[in-house]
């Protein structure tokens, strides 16, 4: 048998007992914290429901049914420069996680080298030289490989390759982040450009209104019937109206100028179809169980990758207080001429060692890692918790506004159906003698608010539901 390989194998077997006799005698190695449990209803406040499966399983393609707000929508995914750079750490965490793979293998090294050395005659080598070579210098040419590995007896690579799939993973779910608020702010932002268009048309159409009573007004105080006050109130009232007519057009624009920065175009009219009425949401509003949440909403998915990166990190750092071993193999060709460099096997060498390195002086330092370590890791599992927690409270949120302001709607419109009746028997009055101009001017002014205030309400209520379908995980599908 070859006597490199004899040796080779009785130091293997060595070194074998070694990691044994110190796997059993090393302290246990911490134990992984699992994703703590929490204390979760089984139902949402302001639901009955026990549906297990809610709204934000259904795709933000199935959900709005705006064809406008789904290009919008689309385009935003594609455009954003913040979806553009998550896309980007994703692509740089994948490349991490693959170099993080060869971890397990050992590192190898190749080199090649060629020395001349001539010293001094007077000199020990000197003198050796002449009387064993009969030379005065001597030539060195060698050719090696070296192949140095470290056992990972305590799991120190192995917590390294889950703490970088885990930052790989949390890329993953931060884009899922970014686009679920992307989907709800583009979203949000369209309805209320919808919201606005209707604001704009109330308040011509009462601008209109106004300059018909003025116009009656104008006629009776030629007539005599009425003074100049009556022109100046209506007049007054009249310029209200006008007045928010540029005002809504200025929140358009800026609206739309918010919308084509998010969808990372350059600022410009937001195609729109549709008004507020036609707002559509699946027929079924289903918010499922709290459970669900841990499964749907991307933050809180982040914060559990979070802790595993957490357990990684303790798991290093009481690694690095135990014993390492490293077994370092050398071989290649080696010659004194140049002529017998590959002279097979006579300038064959090969060299192989292995070392346990304990630290003793960082002992203190390295245990101090390891405590901090655990606190960290608690503090991690504190903000899991309280994530859970404020997901839970906006669901409950959503859900209060969402049946609250459909009984709000419900009695605002019953007050604008009141109030333009109303409007419209004062104008019949006024012109019959049997109502003042004051009654008229009143009731114009009344209808103007009530009208506007209904459409924030509609608009209100569609936000609820987008933010209903946010806050349950929805939109990254």
């Amino acid at each position: 048998m070859n006597p490199l390989i004899k040796v080779m194998r009785t130091f293997i077997k060595t070194y074998s007992i070694a990691i044994l006799l110190l796997f059993f005698s090393a302290c246990k190695i911490s134990k992984d914290i699992a994703v703590p449990t929490t204390n979760l209803q089984q139902t949402f406040r302001n639901t009955a429901t026990t549906d297990g499966i809610g709204i934000a399983t259904i795709p933000w393609k199935d959900f709005f049914t705006n064809l406008s707000l789904l290009e919008l929508i689309d385009s935003a995914i594609v455009h954003n420069y913040d979806m553009q750079v998550a896309l980007n750490r994703i692509a740089a965490a994948k490349l991490i996680v693959q170099q993080s793979k060869l971890a397990y293998l050992p590192e190898a090294t190749l080199q090649a080298s060629a020395t001349f050395n001539r010293p001094s005659d007077n000199s020990l080598n000197g003198l050796s030289l002449s009387q064993f070579l009969g030379k005065s210098y001597v030539e060195d040419y060698t050719l090696s490989a070296t192949i140095s590995w470290e056992a990972d007896i305590w799991g120190k690579i192995k917590a390294q390759n889950a703490k970088v799939l885990a930052a790989y993973l949390q890329t993953g779910e931060v884009r899922k982040v970014i686009q679920t608020n992307l989907v709800s702010f583009i979203a949000k932002g369209y309805y209320n450009l919808l919201m606005l268009d209707a604001q704009v048309a109330v308040a011509k159409k009462n601008l209109l209104l106004n300059d018909s009573t003025l116009r009656i007004i104008q006629l009776q105080f030629d007539a005599g019937q009425v003074t100049a006050l009556a022109i100046q109130q209506a007049t007054a009232q009249r310029l209200v109206a006008a007045i928010l007519v540029p005002a809504i057009e200025k929140e358009i624009v800026l609206q739309e100028n918010a919308l084509s920065v998010l969808a990372g175009v350059n600022p410009a009219a937001i195609k729109r179809n549709g008004t507020i009425e036609d707002v559509i949401f699946p027929g079924t509003i289903a918010a499922g169980v709290p459970a669900s949440l841990l499964q749907n909403r991307p933050d809180i998915k982040l914060k559990e990758l979070e802790l595993n990166i957490a357990n990684a990190n303790t798991g290093i750092a009481q690694a690095n207080m135990y014993p390492s071993l490293r077994i370092t193999a050398t071989g290649g060709v080696n010659s004194f001429k140049a002529s017998n460099w590959f002279n097979i096997p006579a300038s064959l060498f090969g060299a192989i060692a292995g070392g346990i390195t304990q630290p003793i002086f960082q002992r203190k330092q390295l245990k101090t890692n390891y405590e901090l370590s655990k606190l960290d890791r608690e503090k991690v599992v504190t903000g899991f918790r309280q994530t859970v927690l404020v997901a839970v409270a906006e669901v409950s949120d959503a859900l209060v506004k969402l049946e609250k302001l459909k009984i709000q709607q419900d009695f605002s419109a019953q007050r604008v159906n009141i109030l333009q009746t109303a409007t419209g028997n004062a104008a019949l009055l006024f012109k019959n003698g049997m109502a003042n101009y004051l009654e008229v001017i009143t009731a114009q002014a009344n209808v103007l608010q009530a009208e506007l205030e209904l459409v924030i309400l509609k608009k209100e209520q569609a936000n609820a539901m987008i933010e209903l379908y946010r806050s349950l995980g929805g939109g990254w599908k």
